[in-house]
């Protein structure tokens, strides 16, 4: 049964329609839900349908899971230098803000993109016109925009805190414009998170660099690779280098208490897998007292 008022949950599968992500994460107990908006490995998809939008309305309410939010689609590459792939992107992504908005979802995750070895500067300008096209295109939407931090590898664009701050700042509509944490990316990236001093800087960090209230979401993951590796390698909770401490921290922040926070972590063997990665999350956070 889904948990009320929690906001802990997973990315659940669309496979059999939009609405069966919500009633998968209802049986495995989850208070918010990730889901991409289409097959995230194909660039065309056919319009969604209004039957579409309705059942997956009415299992948003079946259910009780208020927390629903999208991923973008892989392909997509805000930074790219290359304008045929740059314009593809940002129609792409447009889309995906259309389809989010009929669905009434909070906000979109999207990694900034690859800046292809023209230079992370030039990357951030491709991104931030992107992000203006995009929400130009989609004025008057209330749908926001989850900028998700990066492991740092290759030529990747938004490693740190300062420059996902950068294309907040630079953006024409940044009311509309977040960020989403991942914490097996925020240690690849070099954030060693693992102490609570390590963790009381980097959220200091995020704070001061992108604000508290335009923190949209959290991917929580435990980390294959070492600190500051640049590689984006997922694993259960507990059983990778960041361990648990980590997520106690973050599960007992009262400053991100109500900002959902979703698994991504290996589905095998599914859905084992969730049950037990959210069972260990639930039992990370105390328990507070009567009125507090």
């Amino acid at each position: 049964m889904t948990l009320r008022g929690d906001e802990i949950g997973a990315h659940m599968s669309i496979a059999g329609g939009l609405h069966q992500a919500l009633e998968r994460g209802r049986a495995v107990g989850c208070g918010a839900v990730q889901i991409f908006l289409k097959n995230q490995r194909r660039w065309a998809a056919k319009p969604l349908e209004a039957e579409e939008i309705r059942l997956f309305r009415a299992a948003r309410r079946h259910t009780g899971i208020r927390r629903v939010f999208a991923h973008s689609s892989y392909l997509i590459n805000l930074a790219s230098p290359h304008p045929s792939a740059w314009a593809q992107a940002v129609t792409a992504f447009t889309d995906e803000l259309e389809r989010a908005e009929a669905l009434g979802l909070s906000c979109v995750v999207i990694h900034p993109g690859s800046h292809m070895g023209a230079g992370l500067e030039a990357g951030l300008r491709r991104v931030i016109a992107a992000l203006d096209e995009t929400l130009a295109r989609t004025s008057g939407y209330r749908i926001k925009v989850a900028l998700e931090n990066t492991a740092g590898g290759g030529n990747s664009v938004g490693r740190t805190f300062a420059e996902l701050a950068t294309l907040i700042d630079g953006a024409a509509r940044p009311e509309r414009i977040g960020v989403c944490v991942d914490t097996c990316h925020l240690f690849a990236a070099g954030y060693d998170v693992r102490t609570e001093a390590g963790f009381g800087r980097a959220m200091t960090e995020c704070e001061s660099a992108v604000g508290r209230r335009r923190v949209l979401a959290f991917h929580l993951n435990d980390a294959r690779a070492p600190l500051g590796s640049g590689l984006d390698r997922h694993e259960h909770i507990g059983r990778g280098f960041l361990g648990l401490a980590p997520f106690r921290f973050l599960l007992n922040d009262r400053r991100f208490a109500r900002v959902p926070k979703v698994l991504e972590t290996p589905k095998k063997p599914e859905p084992t897998a969730d049950l037990r990665n959210l069972a260990i999350l639930r039992r990370l956070r105390l328990r507070r007292r009567p009125g507090r």
